[in-house]
């Protein structure tokens, strides 16, 4: 596994700048398909199976106001524990090595929690599970994201981040197809990818030669480092807050799609309800060909042109533009133009954004803290969206809910253009 072993368990620890060695194939192959796992565990439910759930629970009348208040909570969790979560593990001077216990633990608890929404028989315990299920799987994504400055060197992050961008996508899917292929089993939905995904991600720990931290190197730790997980300084880290803000507003314009797509498709285009898992997977299909293609080539780019702000200005307008088509859109062929130009500017914004924000990194020593204060710009919309989205439809409709995330879109490409440090 060419690339796994340039940074070895007895060496000193590094808790700069990544190594100049180059990583090799076999690690940027494995460490994209545990990415894509850490991500498949989250988004499968999120896209279909929690929304059914709930749907068989309350019916389609009561669905929307209880999925705003599960998906809300979980996601306001995810905003805390994965910063806490990547603050512990750049402390964590296990004899394991500094990320690979949390990604271990991370998926058995998150895991845990899914099996209790699946087998929920109220909302009260649906939001348990799920609450459950963001805490850790975002303690696991918290040390999943900071494996990227730990092991790649500057020169390679725009070629890796692109094939991590490939990851959601693929692992949408995955998840979307797991769902069609265990329609009939409800539990089946939900574990199937947390036992696909699952092997990936423990393979992944295992061979993975992980950074290590000697407790005599620990840093002190008080309940005021604590508070400041959540805190970086305006003064010092203009970009990065930046990059947030934009990062923010791209995925409250994504949360507003994976959130309501399924109502979506059962009010607006009118597919009846078995039908909604199959045209889901179509449209997450049409829409990762197009991503997959975009990620590695915008990646690459940005590596060769030393570029990153103007693909994600880019991406983030084009992005917008496809809110804009489901808000027009009346039928599914409609919703699947709209899924094709939305993949063509996540690919690109997902592509090189990773590779941008680790480029302007308050603190290379807390590498997974900040990138798990960063994850707050992509774990808060998923509870703004579902407060702001009942809402809007409950006034205006599907096609004002996206006209709304295509200006989110919009204002995220400006955000980018004020990041100074980055080209």
């Amino acid at each position: 596994m060419d690339g796994l072993k340039y940074r070895t368990a007895d060496a000193a620890p590094e808790t700069g700048a990544p190594g100049v060695h180059q990583v090799g194939w076999g690690f940027i192959a494995l460490y994209t398909a545990a990415f894509m796992s850490s991500i498949l565990l989250l988004i499968a439910p999120l896209l279909v199976t929690l929304a059914l759930k709930i749907e068989s629970l309350v019916g389609i009348e009561r669905a929307p106001g209880s999925l705003a208040l599960v998906a809300g909570v979980g996601s306001l969790l995810s905003m805390f524990a994965n910063p806490l979560a990547g603050r512990l593990s750049d402390r964590t001077s296990s004899p394991l090595g500094m990320r690979r216990p949390w990604i271990v633990v991370g998926l058995l608890g998150g895991s845990t929690g899914t099996l209790i929404v699946a087998l929920a028989p109220n909302i009260p315990v649906v939001l348990v599970g799920w609450c459950i299920a963001q805490l850790f799987f975002n303690a696991l994504m918290a040390a999943m994201v900071a494996v990227l400055p730990d092991q790649v060197p500057a020169a390679q992050r725009g070629m890796v981040s692109g094939a991590l961008g490939v990851c959601l996508p693929v692992a949408s899917v995955s998840g979307t197809f797991m769902v069609k292929l265990f329609s009939g089993s409800l539990l089946a939905m939900f574990m199937a990818p947390c036992v696909l995904g699952g092997v990936i991600i423990l393979l992944f720990a295992a061979r993975i030669d992980d950074r290590r931290l000697w407790r005599t190197d620990k840093p002190a730790w008080s309940l005021g480092e604590l508070a400041r997980t959540f805190y970086v300084k305006p003064g010092t880290s203009r970009d990065f807050l930046w990059a947030f803000a934009s990062r923010f507003m791209l995925v409250l314009a994504y949360a507003f799609v994976t959130t309501y797509q399924a109502f979506y498709l059962l009010d607006r285009i009118g597919t009846a309800k078995s039908d909604v898992p199959g045209q889901i997977f179509l449209g997450i299909l049409v829409q990762s060909a197009v991503v997959v293609a975009a990620s590695l080539i915008g990646g690459r780019i940005s590596d060769a042109t030393g570029r990153r702000k103007v693909f994600v200005f880019g991406a983030a307008i084009v992005y917008g533009g496809a809110m804009f088509v489901f808000a027009l859109a009346s039928n599914f062929n409609g919703f699947l133009v709209g899924m094709a130009v939305a993949g063509l500017g996540l690919g690109v914004y997902l592509a090189v954004d990773l590779a941008l924000v680790v480029d302007v990194l308050p603190d290379s020593d807390s590498a997974a803290k900040d990138l798990g204060v960063f994850n707050i710009a992509s774990a808060l919309p998923y509870s703004v969206a579902p407060a702001i989205g009942a809402g809007i439809l409950a006034i205006a409709g599907y096609g004002a809910l996206f006209a709304v995330a295509g200006i989110c879109a919009l204002l995220g490409a400006v955000a980018i253009q004020f990041v100074k440090r980055v080209r």
